[in-house]
């Protein structure tokens, strides 16, 4: 990082009206870049746009609803192209329905991961940014802290009703539970589908090993018997302003009666917003699979990913889209459904069907199997049926688009870099109207790639010895090599510069709008129907009295690990 005049003098290219003024939403240096050149034709548009909304809202009433539909870990290719979903052996009608009736997007970045991709959508910044880039697992003590904020409250000060439903994975500290972060009502889980093996049926067929130690032989040997985790929250409720709840247990059933109950739970809050004349935003992110296959098999391929697909999110578009007609409310929604990374194709547990299909790489990777996902939106009336735009777009763009749709581009904060961009023009207009040309890609703390229309660079390199020179051959045109395994030195070496500028304006940029540091605590407070175990995890010093230090003292310290500065991330293979 540079500051001072250093920083002054590397943004004076984007000084003047390219720059944010006081009062505008900030976004990334390279954004100010692309405005100077189209913000004439880009305002134009936007006039034709907002008059278009306008005359939408007269008819209905309200301005539109935005129901965000995302699942996981699914590779760009396995849903909406059928001949690919023939030789991975599944089909999903009703999510390729979206894209005849609607619009399938080819470039759909996301994050890394899980935790980060959702962080993505909910404040509309890099995980980077808010501190959310580690993926949450049981009892981690992180979430997102209180002072982002998130689309629920942008839409929420707008008069919309807010509700959520399903995989939050945005932490399970007190301040990051989703109605504490604007949502008028959520069903939650803190974490990932590895809960449904924190479960005595998946203990039973060591699903887990040594979580629920009853169930084991006695060990002679044990003395501390404060190491394993004794009891967690699977499933949380809570009301906006209200208590929060533990919903049922911590059983296999209850996981599996999540997405069920809150497909329940968000039809009922849709019909009461009707009923009131009132906007909603719904974010219903399905936990969609159970990483212990109990259920029957539904696809061909008979796997946990394909099932997922095929026999819990299709028939779930499906109804909602059902719901929507009976409400009368279709042409006044729009609805973006979308999986939050690529395929977990690094150490995946057995028998669950992910793998690459276009792009090399999966979850955790900033290769393009990692970050391009299948996506599609669909708004009757709107957005053009069949469209399938070459345009790129960031998950990130969703917050600041539907702000935009909701008339609450005001409630966006202006003291941070809100990373998404207005894409109303794409939806509404069709290919070749994307904001934006541009993603950074992170690998947890670490920039691992930036994508600049077809190009893109890797800057943790597969050419040690060349990054070592600063000649890598970590250039790559994307149309041509879509599987990145033809890194380029001669060829492309002259974009070595105009990538370092990229780099260097987004790092001096964070310099005047610093990142979020990791934000920790202890899980799960505020619970009001907390078991007894709980509360003893929540305060070690009931199970082992006066110690010489703050047995809860670490937590403080998490944010050291457990990335290493001086480490190497894999770049896939």
């Amino acid at each position: 990082m540079i500051g001072g005049a250093a920083l002054t003098a590397a943004l004076t290219p984007l000084s003047g009206a390219a720059l944010a003024q006081d009062g505008e939403i900030v976004h990334d240096a390279e954004y100010y870049v692309l405005e100077a050149q189209n913000g004439e034709v880009w305002a134009a548009e936007d006039e034709a746009l907002q008059a278009r909304l306008a005359e939408l809202e007269e008819r209905f009433g309200t301005p539109p609803n935005l129901i965000h539909i995302m699942w996981d870990d699914t590779a760009y290719g396995d849903l909406g192209i059928p001949a690919i979903q023939a030789v991975r052996g599944l089909d999903t009608p009703n999510i390729n329905k979206l894209a005849e009736d609607g619009m399938m997007f080819t470039r759909m970045y996301t994050e890394v991961g899980c935790t980060p991709s959702r962080a993505a959508a909910a404040t509309g910044r890099m995980a980077i940014r808010s501190g959310m880039y580690n993926i949450g697992m049981l009892q981690e003590s992180h979430g997102l802290h209180a002072d982002e904020v998130t689309m629920a409250e942008v839409l929420g000060a707008a008069g919309y009703n807010t509700a959520f439903y399903g995989k939050w994975h945005l932490g399970d500290i007190e301040q990051s539970y989703p109605h504490n972060q604007g949502f008028d009502e959520a069903l939650f889980t803190g974490y990932n589908q590895i809960l449904s093996l924190n479960t005595r049926e998946a203990e039973q067929g060591n699903g887990s090993i040594g979580l629920f130690e009853d169930m084991l032989a006695e060990n002679p040997y044990k003395l501390d018997d404060t190491f394993v985790t004794k009891d967690w929250v699977m499933v949380a409720e809570g009301t906006k302003g209200g208590e929060t709840l533990q919903w049922r247990d911590n059983t296999h059933d209850s996981y599996q009666m999540i997405d069920d109950e809150g497909l329940d739970r968000m039809f009922a809050f849709m019909e009461r917003s009707v009923e009131a004349g009132e906007p909603f935003y719904v974010a219903n992110w399905p936990i969609m699979t159970s990483f212990l296959p109990t259920e029957p098999k539904c696809a061909v391929a008979r796997a946990i990913l394909q099932d997922g697909l095929q026999c819990v999110v299709d028939p779930m578009i499906a109804n909602i889209r059902a719901k929507l007609e009976e409400l009368g409310i279709a042409e006044n929604t729009l609805i973006v459904a979308m999986a939050d990374n690529g395929p977990m194709s690094h150490n995946p547990p057995p028998g669950t069907g992910f793998a690459e299909t276009i792009f090399r790489g999966g979850k955790g990777d900033f290769l393009e199997g990692g970050v391009r996902v299948p996506a599609f939106a669909v708004w009757p009336g709107m957005i053009e049926p069949g469209s399938l735009p070459g345009d790129m777009i960031h998950i990130t763009d969703l917050f600041t688009t539907f702000a935009s749709l909701g008339g609450a581009l005001e409630n966006v904060p202006t003291d941070r870099v809100i990373d998404g961009l207005d894409q109303t023009s794409l939806l509404l207009n069709g290919d070749g109207h994307s904001r934006r040309d541009y993603t950074f890609t992170y690998a947890g703390p670490m920039l691992g790639a930036i994508v600049k229309g077809n190009y893109k660079r890797h800057f943790i390199s597969p050419d040690p010895v060349g990054d070592a020179s600063g000649i890598p051959a970590a250039f790559y045109f994307l149309p041509s090599d879509p599987r990145e395994v033809q890194p380029m030195l001669t060829n492309l070496i002259h974009l070595k510069r105009p990538f370092n500028r990229m780099r260097l304006r987004h790092d001096l940029w964070k310099d005047r709008y610093p990142d979020r540091p990791e934000t920790h605590g202890i899980p799960w407070t505020g619970i009001a129907n907390a078991s007894e175990q709980l509360q003893r995890e929540q305060n070690p010093q009931l199970v082992l009295g006066d110690l010489p230090f703050d047995p809860l003292e670490y937590i403080e310290h998490l944010d050291e690990l457990p990335f290493d500065p001086a480490g190497d991330p894999s770049i896939g293979q």
